[in-house]
């Protein structure tokens, strides 16, 4: 029943991926490209300081890598560059090890389930790497 809540919550983001588009007044990008299968995303900040003030993302792929990306644009909104990174490292760690903890991860748990298709993970992580490039570099390409 738990596997059946998570694939909805990935079908729903991927059908209607929240904070789609481009922001108004970009100050951080990053383009993130997956070579195995062509997802290909483009995340746009607008920083405060080291606040993520807001965020959308553009681009085309799998359910997953849709879902991951509009997952996290709601879950980094608002948050500082720190917080954003011991995210991203929870999330990676949940996706790529088993038994690793999901604490926090709210409803991005229901990407956990890629660690077992290993090929998938790039797709669930692509945004993330984008954002995290885009922290370093204001305008970044990710492959």
């Amino acid at each position: 029943m738990l596997s059946e809540l998570y694939q909805e919550v990935i079908l729903d983001h991927g059908r209607k991926p929240r904070n789609f588009g481009s922001v108004d007044g970009v100050t951080h990008s990053a383009e993130g490209f997956n070579t195995l299968c062509g997802d290909r995303v483009l995340v746009t900040l607008v920083m405060d300081g080291d606040v993520v003030k807001d965020i959308r993302f553009e681009g085309a792929g799998c359910a997953i890598c849709m879902a991951s990306a509009s997952l996290m644009t709601q879950m980094v909104k608002g948050r500082s560059v720190d917080s954003v990174d011991e995210l991203f490292h929870t999330f990676q760690g949940a996706v790529t090890q088993e038994g690793a903890s999901v604490e926090g991860l709210e409803e991005l748990e229901a990407l956990v389930g890629v660690r077992q298709y290993p090929n998938r993970v790039k797709c669930a992580t692509l945004a993330w790497h984008a954002i995290k490039e885009a922290f370093v570099s204001p305008v970044a390409k990710v492959k």
